[in-house]
């Protein structure tokens, strides 16, 4: 699995339920934590195509419909500007789910993060959550 998605699946269990924001056209890591095992669906404003085993779903983060977020133990987002940092946060606490995301260039974190390097890339875990050992 590559790093990113191996990074992301450490706060998960076995078929647990991800969700991932903002997809946009790169599916790369939702369909990597699909191919792991993990229950994953990608939303977007947008309608995308993913790969068979990621479910999609047109919603804005902004005005979720709970039913996406629903079960799920990770909210995840890849470029999150920082506009839609605490919206994603807010989905992410409002169903109890562990939240990260990566940010766009050297666009700030906007909330409290642990950062975690992967690679080239700084992965942020929303810190007032622990995630499972």
């Amino acid at each position: 699995m590559p790093p990113l998605a191996a990074a992301l699946a450490s706060s998960l269990r076995p078929g647990e339920r991800v969700v991932e924001v903002g997809v946009g056209r790169r599916p790369d890591v939702a369909a990597e934590l699909a191919a792991a095992g993990y229950d994953v669906v990608a939303t977007d404003v947008d309608d995308h195509e993913t790969p068979p085993d990621v479910t999609f779903r047109r919603d804005d983060v902004t005005d979720p419909d709970g039913d996406v977020y629903a079960s799920a133990a990770l909210v995840y987002a890849l470029r999150c500007p920082p506009e839609l940092q605490r919206p994603l946060v807010d989905v992410a606490r409002s169903v109890g789910a562990a939240c990260a995301f990566t940010t766009l260039g050297g666009d700030p974190a906007t909330v409290p993060v642990d950062r975690e390097r992967v690679d080239s890339e700084t992965l942020c875990w929303v810190s007032d959550r622990e995630r499972p050992d």
